[in-house]
């Protein structure tokens, strides 16, 4: 898997990982304006369109959900979120074990005094390679439905859900470490370098983009497995239904100052969200200031949940560099866990023999 590498030292390498720590930057909520302000500008590419271009990171700290403690609360008040950031600094000091994803705001609102970010027996990382988040009041990053939670899932969800516990995760959003284990497709595509799927919401790993602008199209270069979305914004019809991709079929257009973006033909294995290949997804990037781009994602496969559902992660502009992603098909991580899972079937098996005797 890769990281980003240290700025200070230039090419690190650390069994087979990349990592690249940027300055640490906290967000905190401005005083309201005393007086009314004139709304800010985006400025304009050549051919008149807002420029989104540059390099965006995703270091947000707020989870995806809110947490079942702080239901009824949208936000957290200032001297929670005093509280908040100074849990977290004294957690993640560099000395301990890592926290991935939401795991961060989890452990600093519970101040959890250990944590363990995997099996706690090989080889956990250490919370020094992992990048600074961001932390803000909010207590979700899901505006829709208003509760920050998920919907329900529907049957056929709930199916596809029982299922995924029995088996482990194949697609996209894979968690690593769990599922089967019996050949390299029961793994998920992120742990086979194949693409963690689009859009991304993950944060603070690997996680920024990169946005190009013609006239004519918009890229979107993620720096995990380097994906390339090419974003028509002429007006053309997506493929024909029976096309199916890993990143859905992209097609955009501008809203006044707001790219948006409608994908759907995923593909059935894509597994995005743990969605179907009936998933539509619709995003909206706004540039709000010099440095923030809100991106607001939408959600929505009647096959998964009872309802759509919207999320918004308010990206960061960066200096820093997009870096080829240290990761391939087949990689030798791959390889020792289907080795180590072959070991424990061995093991399991001579333990069975000596028992029945």
């Amino acid at each position: 898997m890769g990281r980003r590498f240290l700025a200070s030292v230039g090419a690190l390498a650390v069994a087979m990982l990349f990592v690249w720590l940027v300055p640490a930057r906290v967000m905190g909520q401005a005083p309201a304006a005393a007086t009314k302000t004139k709304a800010w500008t985006p400025s304009r590419t050549a051919d008149g369109q807002p420029d989104l271009q540059g390099v965006w990171a995703n270091n947000v700290a707020t989870p995806l959900q809110r947490p079942k403690s702080l239901e009824g609360r949208p936000s957290l008040s200032d001297q929670e979120l005093v509280a908040l950031k100074s849990a977290a600094a004294e957690l993640f000091d560099g000395g301990g074990d890592a926290a991935f994803g939401d795991s961060v705001f989890e452990a600093a609102l519970a101040k959890a005094k250990s944590f363990t970010s995997r099996d706690g027996k090989t080889g956990d990382y250490n919370h020094f390679w992992l990048v600074d988040r961001d932390f803000d009041r909010r207590t979700s990053l899901i505006t829709d439905p208003l509760d920050g939670r998920i919907p329900a899932l529907t049957p056929e969800g709930e199916a596809k859900a029982a299922a995924r516990r029995r088996n482990g995760p194949t697609g996209a959003e894979g968690v690593i470490g769990a599922g089967r284990a019996d050949s390299w497709e029961d793994r998920g595509l992120g742990e086979r370098c194949i693409t963690f799927g689009a859009p991304r919401i993950g944060a603070g790993y690997n996680s920024y983009i990169q946005f190009f602008q013609s006239r004519d199209y918009v890229a979107i270069v993620m720096e995990t497995i380097h994906d390339a979305r090419i974003i028509p914004l002429d007006g053309r019809a997506h493929v024909a239904s029976n096309v199916r991709q890993w990143l859905g079929d992209s097609r955009g257009h501008f809203d006044g100052n707001t790219l948006v973006v409608d994908t759907t033909n995923y593909s059935p294995k894509s597994g995005l969200m743990n969605a179907t290949e009936k998933l539509h997804v619709i995003e909206r990037f706004t540039r709000v200031s010099p440095t923030t781009l809100n991106y607001e994602i939408t959600f929505d496969d009647p096959a998964t949940w009872t309802k759509p559902w919207t999320l918004m992660i308010p990206l960061k502009q960066t200096q820093e560099n997009i870096y080829e992603y240290a990761c391939h098909e087949g990689n030798s991580g791959l390889e020792g866990i289907l080795a180590g899972a072959r070991a424990e079937e061995k093991r399991a098996a001579e333990a069975a023999r000596k028992s029945s005797r």
